[in-house]
């Protein structure tokens, strides 16, 4: 395992500055902090809102999605609602909640963030945490890097069953100082969870939110077209968990070469901060162990919820804040200590709780300026009369351009399988295709989408900024694009 002390940026034996008491100090990058690229993007999705002609298509309930759906041929422009400096500043707060109606938008994730954190801090005030990293790690020496594709695989099976995102958040604060400790960086760490679950979406097998959603919309099974997800999912999954690892190892035996090098002390100083001592000591005590198993106990009823009894965000939120509760007492934290902890954690993710709410904040200006509709009249009218191969490869790229807009899966299913999946006829391809190039458009963008919470969230927690996200990524999503344009090309010519 490699030396806690190496600086990749200074691997001399040079004093240390000042800002060795101050983390977040040397993390500090002169690329603007996900707050500001997420604001800018609200004024650029508004400016759109003025350029962009407003439009609508008529809406009618389809029993089996559950929701209204767009009607394909009634698109008709409606009256401008170009989005000014007001709205601008209103759409911060309106990614949370409507300042009119007060219907919720984020805010239920945001509190979710919140009780996450308070959870965390009391877990951490316990020690168990990190005492239980460094036994692992010491059981684990010289096979740490079969973890990646191991956890990988697990939050795949998560995002192609039931969609898994915004839960992953619950992970992050674990797995990187794990990762860390192991001699990894806090890349590997986000990695593991955001590319594990996503490209579990992208090769969304039996997903609600997306696959059959998406396929009750376009008025097919969602059993059509699963062997060719499956291709997607398995390939997937095997081209991504190798890309991790062969960066992870890299990483270990050079930490120069890692994309956030620049960063490395400072992870270790905030992530292990509570991992100074020595691996051979690390002995759990009866309490630590009680703690660690309601711990892990929390999350298996968390993935239950979500999966099997509709779950969402309030009721998890709960779940995480009443075993706080249950640890702190039988950890005899006492009462000003496990609320002091709970604060406290709940503070260290405040800034990834406002980050939701900007993330939403995005959508909320393009609904009220009415282009949704636009963009998708103009994908139907670029699809019409088009060959087999054009109008696949066309169709996973018009997703791929919407989903920036609409990153939520659902969401995206509902607003374009309606419209877009019956031009499949004309083309002589299946509907269940126009399906997997959506859920597969969708599961690639949301990688790396800035209006997705989950995605700057996650980097938040890691504390990875926005283009070290996107230096070691790139790669991966050329791989990925390849990869299911050759998959879908062939499914639509046999």
């Amino acid at each position: 395992m490699n030396d806690k002390n190496y600086s990749p940026e200074n691997p001399s034996d040079k004093p240390a500055n000042n800002s060795l008491n101050d983390p977040e100090q040397d993390l500090a990058t002169r690329f603007p902090t996900a707050y500001t690229i997420l604001f800018l993007l609200i004024i650029l999705v508004a400016a759109l809102t003025w350029i962009i002609p407003a439009g609508q298509y008529d809406r009618a309930m389809n029993e089996e999605v559950g929701r209204e759906v767009a009607v394909p041929g009634t698109y008709q422009t409606v009256d401008p609602n170009p989005q000014g400096f007001v709205d601008i500043m209103l759409a911060p707060t309106a990614g949370f909640y409507d300042p009119d109606s007060y219907v919720a938008n984020a805010i239920d994730v945001a509190l979710f963030v919140i009780f996450l954190g308070g959870f965390l801090g009391v877990m951490n005030a316990t020690g168990a945490i990190d005492t239980g990293i460094r036994s692992a790690m010491r059981h684990l020496e010289g096979h740490e890097i079969w973890m990646i594709p191991i956890l990988m695989t697990l939050f795949a099976i998560g995002g192609t069953t039931y969609g898994m995102a915004e839960e992953t958040l619950a992970f992050y604060a674990i797995l990187i100082p794990v990762m860390m400790a192991a001699g990894y960086d806090a890349i590997t760490g986000v990695a593991i969870i955001l590319i594990g679950a996503g490209v579990g979406v992208l090769g969304s097998t039996i997903n609600p939110f997306a696959t059959v959603i998406a396929a009750n919309a376009a008025d097919i099974p969602f059993t059509d077209g699963i062997v060719v997800r499956f291709i997607l999912l398995i390939g997937g999954l095997l081209i991504c968990a190798a890309y991790v690892m062969r960066y992870a190892m890299r990483v270990k035996a050079d930490p120069s070469r890692s994309v956030v090098s620049k960063q490395w002390d400072a992870h270790r100083r905030l992530f292990l901060a509570r991992h100074d001592s020595d691996v051979e000591d690390s002995i759990l005590n009866r309490t630590q162990i009680i703690a660690l198993l309601i711990f892990a106990a929390t999350f298996v009823v968390m993935i239950w919820g979500v999966s099997s009894q509709g779950w969402w965000m309030a009721r998890m939120g709960a779940l995480f804040f009443g075993s706080a509760i249950v640890i702190g007492i039988i950890a005899r934290l006492g009462e000003k200590t496990l609320t002091g902890s709970f604060v406290d954690g709940a503070r260290d993710l405040l800034g990834v709780a406002l980050v939701v709410g900007l993330a939403r904040g995005i959508v909320v200006i393009m609904d009220q300026g009415m282009i949704a509709d636009t963009i998708l009249h103009s994908a139907e009218t670029s699809l019409g009369g088009l060959p087999e191969l054009a109008f696949i490869n066309l169709m996973f790229w018009i997703e791929v351009g919407m989903s920036f807009f609409v990153p939520s899966s659902s969401g995206l299913a509902v607003l374009s399988m309606p419209i877009l999946a019956p031009l499949a006829d004309f083309a002589n391809v299946g509907r269940d295709l126009v399906v997997t190039a959506f859920q597969s458009a969708n599961g690639l963008v949301n990688l790396i989408n800035p209006t997705f919470a989950v995605v700057v969230g996650g980097l938040a927690i890691g504390r990875v900024s926005y283009d070290r996200w996107l230096a070691f990524i790139w790669p991966l999503l050329l791989i990925l694009t390849l990869f299911i344009t050759l998959v879908i090309s062939a499914a639509a010519l046999f």
